[in-house]
């Protein structure tokens, strides 16, 4: 499928939206192009304050006209940091139209957030997920007053990489999930994040059908996620960056790769619940991703670990 950010894209007036990672790749090309539409606000989280700075500078000065950007200061690995920018975001704003879960890493060297979770599952997953139930209070209100249902989006950052998680992910996730699962693959490991990002997106579509919740895989981009891979292969460096700097030709830039989670964030032919490739390409998911099971079980479990931190 097609799709124009410049003719695709509908007016956005009125509308806020939030953006995580916003502050390079993917995240700061997709706030870039929906703020050329005249959204109200756009909201930039990010970890860095001077590298959210100066993503908003260089997105003013390619768009003079864009929306106001304010950031938002994020960490995903610490539920602490998460609250903090859901309450920053809640005193400046009632509403919120498109809740855009970007933020990601990479197939990194075995690691755990402040909360004890797999470094690529807690980062790309549950500090997503503490995120959006902290905000999910505002959607559904805004969902309320929106003219058609649907209007209000969540959309989540996947990959085609979910194919690559461990059989029945999330078995013993009291041990598992709270552990570096070093003996596992990165790859591995980032397949369980990935999984878990299409699993959480349908089970809050079939949750709360008043919102449009969709997952995407951006495709094969050109980003800063390679830092993952060459810090865990540091020892294969002088072999991995050549061959990274080759296979950097056959990747999509950013500008290409944004466009699945926009179109995901704008398409009236975004369907929630289902998880799409570039652009708009449904039916590729794993059968793991497809098994209800496996959605309920990541579902449950999130939801345990999150009730203490509402």
């Amino acid at each position: 499928m097609k799709f124009d950010f410049d003719k695709d894209i509908p007016d956005l007036s009125g509308k806020i939206i939030l953006v995580t990672g916003g502050n390079a790749g993917l995240g700061k090309e997709a706030i870039y192009q929906l703020a050329k539409h005249k959204p109200a606000h756009i909201y930039l989280a990010a970890r860095s304050a001077a590298k959210a700075q100066d993503a908003i500078k260089e997105i003013q000065q390619r768009a003079p006209d864009a929306a106001p950007i304010t950031f938002l200061e994020c960490d995903l690995t610490s539920f602490d940091s998460i609250k903090s920018a859901a309450a920053n975001f809640l005193s400046q704003a009632s509403e919120l139209h498109i809740l855009i879960n970007n933020a990601g890493i990479m197939a990194c060297p075995p690691g755990v957030t402040k909360e004890g979770y797999e470094i690529q599952f807690g980062t790309n997953h549950m500090g997503h997920a503490l995120l959006t139930k902290l905000l999910l209070p505002t959607l559904l209100q805004t969902a309320e007053k929106a003219p058609a249902e649907g209007d209000v989006r969540i959309v989540s950052l996947s990959s085609m990489g979910e194919a690559f998680a461990a059989k029945d992910p999330y078995a013993d996730a009291d041990t598992r999930l709270k552990s570096d699962l070093a003996a596992l693959s990165t790859w591995t490991r980032y397949g369980i994040a990935k999984l878990a990002n299409v699993h959480h997106s349908r089970a809050l579509a079939q949750r709360y059908p008043s919102l449009r919740c969709v997952a995407v895989h951006p495709g094969a981009v050109r980003t800063e996620l390679t830092r993952g891979p060459l810090a865990t292969y540091a020892a294969f460096s002088l072999i991995v960056t050549p061959l990274h700097w080759l296979a950097s030709f056959a990747l999509k830039d950013v500008s290409e790769g944004a466009k699945n989670q926009v179109w995901a964030a704008v398409s009236p032919e975004a369907q929630s619940g289902h998880f799409y490739y570039p652009v708009g390409v449904d039916g590729k998911a794993s059968a793991q991703a497809k098994d209800d099971k496996l959605c309920e079980q990541l579902w449950a479990r999130t939801e345990k670990e999150l009730e203490a931190h509402k």
